[in-house]
């Protein structure tokens, strides 16, 4: 078997800032059709967003559960936490700042979906 390209989608009710959402953070451009939007990087499939009227964000880290979320590793945290937060993320959770060699920070996308900007110390 062989596969072309391999797509994350996200159900949202409100298809344009949710595709907008992560083709900002991806640096990508927005396909988009009726009742569903392709982001690419690069030309590139990269994320699909669904519609999906009855979609309910999770209430992370309790409640409805989480239903996907993305690691996204970042050389420099600040700007990163600064991008995504100009395009409408929410933190969910601050970074622990413990021993480890790494961290990370919790956020929602536009439609509540939970993703992590990950890093290394020192890097």
């Amino acid at each position: 078997m062989r596969i072309n390209h391999q797509v994350v989608v996200f159900d949202a009710v409100d298809l344009g800032a949710e595709s907008l959402f992560w083709a900002g953070v991806l640096d990508g451009t927005v396909d988009i059709e009726d009742d569903w939007h392709m982001v690419l990087v690069n030309g590139r499939p990269r994320i699909g967003v669904q519609l999906a009227p009855d979609h309910r964000p999770p209430e992370w880290p309790d409640g409805t559960p989480q239903q996907v979320h993305l690691d996204l590793w970042v050389d420099d945290f600040d700007s990163a936490h600064e991008k995504v937060m100009s395009l409408g993320a929410k933190v969910l959770k601050e970074a622990a700042g413990g021993e480890g060699s790494d961290d990370f920070q919790v956020y929602a996308d536009p439609a509540g979906h939970p993703f992590c900007l990950c890093w290394v110390k020192g890097s």
